[in-house]
């Protein structure tokens, strides 16, 4: 099971995310070319409930030009001021969510994510106790929700699905959770999450 303590929590995650296992490389996606990436990081929340952890996930307003609806962690380009993926990560979230960097304990990192668009992500992972008050950003965030972290470690709860882009072909991750489709990056990302995570799980 997991630990029920978030200090115990903080420890254990440290530990595992700290783990050669926590960084392989991720694949390369078919048809990137071999150009410069531009630097972007993400925010993988969990709320450590003491029952049932859960991972907060954003729907992204339908009003963005680039991937309206979709769902994902909070995140977005690095910027000049930020000093490092940790801050951007940070950064976005504050202004996705709401939520305060103090409020987030930052526990480790997973190997950078080359997106098909040509984003190269770092994905942040943090530790929240809850109750957890968000302010999500209209302009950019349709609603949140919280994933039982469980059901992403669920034997076969990731499948893959294949896509064709641009005359090349490829697979991605997809993740259902009752009317959610959760896919592409931010599957990869969590399924990424789950198995540097390991049998340490329920």
């Amino acid at each position: 099971m997991w630990p029920e303590h978030p200090d115990d929590a903080t420890r254990w995650l440290r530990q595992r995310l700290a783990a050669p296992s926590a960084r392989v490389p991720f694949v390369r996606p078919p048809g990137l070319g071999p150009g410069p990436l531009t630097p972007a990081a993400v925010l993988v929340p969990l709320i450590w409930h003491p029952a049932e952890p859960t991972v907060l996930l954003t729907r992204r307003a339908l009003s963005l030009p680039t991937h309206a609806g979709q769902i994902s962690f909070p995140g977005g380009k690095i910027e000049a001021g930020d000093g490092d993926a940790v801050a951007g990560a940070l950064r976005e979230a504050r202004e996705e969510v709401g939520v305060e960097p103090a409020e987030v304990c930052v526990v480790g990192r997973l190997a950078d994510y080359a997106t098909v668009t040509g984003f190269l992500v770092t994905p942040v992972v943090g530790l929240l106790v809850p109750p957890v008050a968000l302010t999500p950003q209209p302009s950019e965030v349709d609603s949140v929700f919280e994933l039982p972290l469980a059901c992403a470690a669920a034997p076969g709860a990731f499948v893959a699905e294949r896509y064709e882009r641009g005359g090349v072909q490829g697979e991605y991750w997809v993740l259902h959770h009752g009317g959610d489709r959760v896919w592409g990056a931010t599957a990869a990302m969590l399924r990424a999450l789950v198995e540097a995570l390991g049998e340490s799980g329920p």
